[in-house]
């Protein structure tokens, strides 16, 4: 189950509205306790429009994640399939809850909120800053600058952790980072945590939240902070808890595929939580609903050839595309197990006899520690430097040539494949942090320092914007 992530698109949750009575449920009571806490309805903007986030705050923007959530959850199981874990990432750990049947949805929704609003009036002036780079060396890099509350945050991959801290030095590291070769990238988030600044905040929703009942979920929840299961632990003291902790979601997705999971079901929008665990144990299948074309299929093919490998493989290998959406594309099995996520992580379990529907688990976007024996260190990238150009001859036929030999040498693609309207994240895998060292690279190349920084060049990014990008910008540079 999936944690800060982007606001849901409106309407993504129209056709499982209509199709399943336990979502249309499961929303009506979100919205009653939205109501009740003054807040809009949250089901309107997912089921009945066809629009981009309004942005009515962090309030409503963690409550339309947890509905997308748990929708996807009720979908799974309407479908067949019987989770063996459920994991979520950061505050998705309550979507987690709530969908094990540990905490009810109101409850459930009542404690995001309080959560968000007492973030909101500690007022903390931090920042997060993903890091390509292992955990090990994040935590070095944190502690170059010595503060107590600049610290590593989250282990999410082998080669990505998240470093969180007050905002000045959040951009010192950035610099160091950068001049390292280490791609980093800002998380744009409305509440940075997972650091010892977080302890007000967390002492004021443990004496401020309100006391919910905990009940015995149907399923189990794995928690990436915590580094084990969740039992009889009062659930304001574990979300307190994760604002001031930090987030093992590698060391979590490791556990899981050694205990024998080896497909994994994100119950968010995106790929999220779902890269981290590609990254972690190649040749995981990793399943996105929503990124399908078709979600209720996706899902009914996962279920119905659980007991058979290619079968399975040959119907979600070939990649889809859900609107503007990434492509999804799901990667080969390794051993038994499936898991559902967010940012973030699960499993299902195969025997070489026939059997029910195999179960399978939910892990959202987090963190997690590294393993017993280290993954190699991350060596930077480099890419040889060429001397900047001059403003004459920039035409946009040389740029592009330019560009895809500099992204083909970087990605290890023939720069004739790449296409110039080939989406980098959507259509050729590139993460974002690889699209930061590379829009570095070009702004070296071209003499042009405010590329770096042009955060549209990352979310739609294509070889054809970034090349008019820059033949506009060297002409503007020429003209002054």
């Amino acid at each position: 189950m999936p944690g800060t992530v982007a606001a849901p698109r409106g309407g993504i949750l129209c056709d499982l509205h209509n199709r399943y009575e336990t979502v249309r449920e499961t929303l009506s009571r979100i919205d009653k306790a939205a109501r009740e806490m003054g807040l809009p309805n949250i089901s309107t903007r997912l089921v009945e429009q066809n629009e981009t986030s309004d942005r009515r705050g962090p309030e409503v923007q963690y409550l339309e994640i947890f509905a997308v959530s748990i929708a996807t959850h009720h979908m799974l199981i309407a479908e067949g399939v019987k989770p063996v874990a459920i994991v979520g990432q950061s505050i998705g750990e309550l979507w987690a809850l709530a969908a094990a049947g540990h905490l009810s949805v109101e409850d459930a929704a009542r404690l995001a909120v309080a959560r968000s609003q007492v973030l909101t009036q500690q007022g903390w002036g931090g920042k997060m800053l993903a890091v390509g780079v292992d955990g090990r060396r994040a935590e070095s890099l944190a502690e170059l600058i010595n503060h107590p509350h600049l610290v590593l945050a989250c282990e999410n991959a082998p080669r990505q952790s998240v470093i969180s801290g007050p905002e000045a030095l959040i951009e010192h590291v950035e610099r160091v980072a950068d001049a390292l070769g280490w791609p980093s990238l800002q998380l744009d988030v409305p509440h940075p945590t997972h650091t010892p600044a977080m302890a007000q905040a967390a002492r004021a929703l443990r004496e401020t939240a309100p006391r919910v009942p905990y009940g015995a979920g149907r399923w189990r929840v794995r928690s990436p902070w915590m580094g084990r299961d969740v039992g009889d632990d009062d659930p304001v003291d574990l979300v307190a808890g994760a604002l001031t902790s930090r987030v093992r979601m590698l060391h979590t997705i490791r556990e899981l595929h050694a205990a024998g999971a080896d497909a994994f079901v994100e119950c968010g929008e995106w790929p999220v939580v779902t890269k981290f665990v590609e990254a972690s144990i190649p040749g995981v299948q990793c399943v996105v609903p929503l990124s399908e074309s078709d979600p209720v299929e996706a899902v009914r093919a996962l279920v119905a050839d659980s007991t058979d490998v290619g079968t399975f493989r040959s119907r979600l290998a070939a990649p889809s595309r859900n609107g503007d959406g990434p492509v999804v594309r799901v990667s080969e099995p390794a051993s038994a197990g499936a898991v559902a996520t967010l940012p973030v992580a699960d499993l299902l379990t195969r025997t070489a006899v026939p059997a029910p529907a195999a179960p399978v688990s939910y892990v959202a976007p987090v963190s997690a520690p590294a393993p017993a024996a280290p993954a190699p260190p991350a060596a930077p990238v480099t890419v040889a430097p060429v001397a900047s150009p001059s403003p004459a001859g920039l035409d946009y036929d040389t740029v592009l040539t330019e560009l895809r030999t500099l992204y083909g040498d970087f990605l290890g693609y023939p720069p004739d494949l790449l296409g110039e309207d080939d989406g980098l994240e959507a259509d050729l895998g590139v993460e974002s942090l690889k699209q930061v060292a590379l829009l570095g690279r070009v702004s070296d190349r071209f003499d042009l320092p405010d590329l770096r920084s042009d955060s549209s060049l990352l979310t739609a990014g294509t070889l054809r914007r970034i090349a008019e990008t820059v033949v506009r910008a060297r002409a503007e540079a020429a003209g002054r």
